[in-house]
């Protein structure tokens, strides 16, 4: 299985411009051969948290579709980061978009405690599985509960993939959990961050690849936008 972990440059609340980026982003994968893509936190809008309830939609919103029908068309799996509206409050969302014509919503369950005043916890499954594989899948501060990653692991997770918005602060300490998650459990773990102007802090980019002995096989660089591409079956990383 080939993913791509993708680094954008968000475009602060503006949907359509991001759709847009994305789109892009997605049809350059499908060139790299992936089989599954996967994009920063709140890629779609922006990490922008007070934002959300004038940017959130449902999994079924028709701005969507586009990123459903490359899916189909493709034989594609897609999670795009955005937030999404619950029956009691707004949730951050990584939208996974199935080649069986299936949006699944994974809600972060574990949220930072800057993120409590916009957001609410929501249920999310421990594993994705794609092209017969496990996949693991965490949104940021999730990477940094041990119960998270053994709830992947006691799923069957054959990899782990957290989908973040960090500082090169926070990249720091996510590359150190990231290695001890690799090691601990013998699979590999990918992180896709953003880069650029969100909320109020810098992204710093550095999406990269840990093999299952938690050493670092490549990373991107902290200042642009860019994708990262993982073989699972034959351990190798291309940058493109």
């Amino acid at each position: 299985m080939k993913i791509v972990l993708v680094q954008t440059a968000p475009t602060r609340g503006d949907i359509a411009a991001n759709l847009a980026d994305h789109v892009a982003h997605i049809n350059r994968a499908v060139a790299a051969g992936a089989d599954l893509v996967i994009f920063p936190e709140l890629s779609l809008t922006g990490y922008e948290p007070a934002l959300a309830a004038d940017l959130a939609m449902s999994p079924a919103d028709a701005r969507l579709d586009a990123f459903q029908q490359l899916s189909q068309e493709h034989n594609l799996n897609i999670g795009i980061g955005l937030p999404t509206r619950g029956e009691t409050g707004l949730h951050i969302s990584l939208v996974l978009f199935q080649p069986d014509g299936l949006r699944r919503a994974y809600h972060k369950r574990y949220l930072h405690a800057d993120e409590e005043p916009f957001f609410i916890s929501g249920p999310n499954f421990p594993t994705l599985t794609v092209a017969g594989m496990n996949v693991g899948l965490a949104i940021c501060y999730e990477l940094s509960i041990p119960e998270h990653a053994l709830s992947a692991h006691e799923g069957g997770a054959a990899l782990y993939l957290a989908s973040v918005a960090k500082t090169a602060a926070g990249m720091d300490n996510a590359g150190q959990r990231l290695s001890e998650i690799a090691r601990q459990y013998g699979i590999p773990a990918l992180i896709s961050n953003s880069v650029g102007p969100s909320d109020n802090f810098i992204g710093a980019g550095r999406s990269a690849i840990w093999d299952s002995d938690g050493r670092l096989s490549q990373a991107l660089p902290a200042d642009r936008p860019g994708m990262l591409v993982y073989d699972s079956e034959t351990g190798r990383t291309e940058a493109l």
